[in-house]
Formats: C-alpha cells, structure tokens, sequence
C-alpha cells in the first residue's frame, strides 16, 4: 500500500539506436534512464502520495527516479523517427526541451529528501518544467504538417509516425499527471485547488456533473459560432447502487477533455447535416456504471461517417477541419489540428479504459467512453522503450494478402479477345 514500496523494473540494457543524424547523438543520462522501464501506478497509489500516510520525501523520492526514466525512454522513440522529420524546427526543439528537462531533474538524484530546501527546489522545477512542456502538443503537430508539406509521406511512415505519437502523447499524459500530482499535493503557493481533490484526483467525481460542464462549454462554443446548438437529453443507470448518483475515482480534467471533444464533435456534425432543418436533433448521453466498468455514450443525428473513414478519424495524419492558422482569427472555434479525437483516445487508455466511434453512414453517430469503475484497476497505460517498440520503426511496406477491389470493373470482352 504504501508509495514508498513502489520499485523500479530495471530492463535488460539494450544496443542504442543509432540517433537522427539531423539531432546528434543523445546524451549520456538519457542511454543510462532509459535502461530502466517505467513503473506504472494505479489511481489508488497514487492517491496514497496524499493521504495521511503518504508524505512529500517519498514523492520525491519516486519522482526523481521516475520521471528522468520516462522523458529518457520517450526521447530514445523520437530518434528512431525519419532523419526528415527530425530536422523540422520545431521537432527539434521538443527534443531539446526534453532533454534539458532530464537533466534538470537528474541533478536531485543524489540530493537528501531529508532537505527542506531540496524538496521546494524539487517543486520549482517541476513546474518550470511543466511550463516549458506547455506547447508540446501543437509544437509537435507543427513539425508533422512542415514535414508532410515538404515530402510525400506514404503509408508505412504514416504507420510509424501514428505508432509514435499515440506512445509519445501517452508519455507525456503520464508526465504531466505525475507533477500535477506532486505540486498540487505539496506546493503552498498553488492553493489547494477543489476541498474534495486529492491532488488532481477526485475520490467521489460525480460523472453526471462533468457530462454537464463539458456540455455546456461546448453549447457555448457552438452558440457562438453557428448561433444555434442542439439540446442534451441524459440518462444515467446506475448499476451496482440503483437510484444513487453515479460516481468514481478519476481525474475530473482527463474526463472533461474527452467529453468536451466529443460533445463539440457532435454538435458540430447536427447542426451542419440538419442546417435545413427547423428543431436541431438533441444530443443523448447515457451514462451507466456497472461493476468494473463505467460506460458514457454520446448519440447523435449527425449523419454519421462512412466506415472506412473511422480510424482516419483518430489519425493525426487527417482531420475533417479546416488546417488551424495562428493568424486566422475566424477559424472555427469547433476544430483545431484534427488531434482532438486520438489525444481524448489516450486519455481513456491512460488509466485501462477506451474510447470508441460507432456511425451509421447518413444518420449518426455514437461516441462510447469506457473507464475502469474500481481505482485499484485504474492502472497507467505507459510506452516503453524496448527492441520490441524499435522494431515498429524499421517496419517495410509488405504486398498485401488480400485483393484489392479496383475502382473500375474489368472489362472481360477486351480480357477474352485478347487471350
């Protein structure tokens, strides 16, 4: 139970891949972490760090192992990326702010936890270093469109650079949950933040609420731009306490993000397909809780996606929206970079859960989040850095072994007279 059991599981040393030509070699703390493979938590150890028994050392003194570990590992995944891709500007410098992160948190490896000094010094790095991540996302999304603009990118790269970013954005969810977790619980400068909070956990997170909140916002977004927006019908089941509010140990930001990108998803697919029509079809959300899982669908009327559009939908690759430009004031509020839908996927894979899309091509469609109902189930989802995850990057394009429906039927007369 305690946090200060929690140990790391050192991998076998692995052969370092060689780095991006365009980036140089890596340091040599980042060959010596990422030897080891990070140590997963579950919500129930890490709502320990802040009970009665947990204390700020032994925070420390997992962090400054932990989180120097998983900047390491991620920062060994980024230099098996395509030379090409390495050298934009701006994948260069999330490279750089990665590096400079992990060795600013090396320098407390040897320092004595017992140090009141060490432990809020330890605070305003986290937090400079939290700071400094701030952009990663965008930053990251930039470097994929200067270099999807400059070279052709075929489906194996779009593969890898997919496989990459879903391990690289998970890595940093985890990062930034870990600070969160550590300066909210131990920093008396940030304020306490909800009563009810322990850190950036709710132990008794009322599900419905959120559903509210995300919805609202969304409301407001979608009423600012289309001047309209459907109304939300709600059903909740709950089925382990029958008639009782619905309720679990999650983190209420993880939560919200992930509603809040599907409720504007929706909205605005039922405004665009029913403009003509005179009443907008209301968004319905279900809302059940059974006894390991938590299920929240989203339904709409908003005619849906072919099929073999879905996965594209959580490919950073694509996006439905219009490219976002910094200068363009008027770009709809509703989308962005296309990352809404697979960064709010790893969200819900985070802690063991999921996200899923269900359409019917010219009616609608379902949105189902899943979420572990038991926090001590509720465990990181977290990107290793092994020869088995190397391997993914040397993929080659293989012929398929299934025909390939062409787009016009033979012509079999032409077939037959010339045979």
């Amino acid at each position: 139970m305690k946090a200060a059991r929690i140990a790391l599981r050192s991998a076998a040393p692995l052969a370092g891949a060689s780095a991006g030509s365009s980036s140089g070699r890596l340091p040599q703390e980042v060959e010596q972490f990422s030897r080891f493979s990070p140590s997963p938590l579950s919500i129930k150890q890490l709502l320990d760090f802040g009970s009665t028994n947990g204390c700020e050392r032994t925070s420390f003194a997992f962090l400054r192992q932990e989180l120097p570990v998983r900047f390491a590992n991620i920062l060994k995944e980024i230099d098996l990326l395509p030379d090409k891709l390495l050298s934009t500007p701006s994948v260069k410098l999330v490279r750089s702010w990665y590096i400079q992160s992990l060795k600013e948190l090396i320098e407390f490896h040897q320092k004595s936890p017992d140090d009141q000094k060490v432990l809020s010094d330890f605070i305003d790095t986290l937090i400079r270093v939290r700071n400094r991540h701030h952009d990663v996302v965008p930053t990251m999304a930039q470097g994929v469109i200067e270099y999807k603009d400059t070279f052709k990118v075929d489906p194996v790269t779009n593969q890898n650079i997919q496989y990459f970013l879903d391990r690289f954005y998970m890595s940093r969810i985890s990062t930034r949950m870990l600070m969160n977790q550590h300066t909210l619980l131990f920093d008396d400068k940030s304020g306490s933040g909800h009563p009810r909070h322990i850190g950036s956990i709710d132990p008794c997170c009322d599900v419905v609420e959120v559903v509210n909140d995300a919805y609202e916002s969304a409301k407001m977004l979608c009423d600012q731009y289309y001047l309209t927006s459907p109304e939300l019908k709600l059903t909740q089941v709950n089925g382990k306490a029958p008639g009782e509010p619905i309720s679990i140990v999650y983190v209420p930001s993880h939560l919200f993000h992930m509603l809040f990108e599907l409720f504007k998803n929706s909205m605005r697919a039922t405004v665009e397909f029913q403009e003509k029509s005179p009443t907008l079809s209301p968004v319905e959300v279900t809302v059940v809780l059974g006894k390991e899982d938590l299920a929240i669908k989203i339904s709409d009327r908003g005619g849906g996606v072919p099929v073999r559009k879905i996965e594209r939908l959580f490919s950073y690759m694509y996006s439905t929206a219009p490219r976002p430009n910094v200068d363009d004031s008027r770009n709809t509020p509703l989308a962005g970079f296309g990352y809404g839908l697979p960064i709010s996927r790893l969200y819900a894979k985070y802690f063991q859960g999921d996200l899923n899309l269900y359409s019917i091509c010219g009616y609608g469609t379902d949105a189902i989040i899943y979420l572990k109902a038991l926090s001590t189930e509720s465990i990181e989802k977290l990107p290793v850095f092994n020869k088995s995850a190397s391997k993914h990057y040397q993929a080659t394009s293989e012929a398929d072994d299934w025909c390939v429906p062409s787009k016009d039927p033979k012509n079999m007369a032409k077939q037959s007279a010339a045979s």
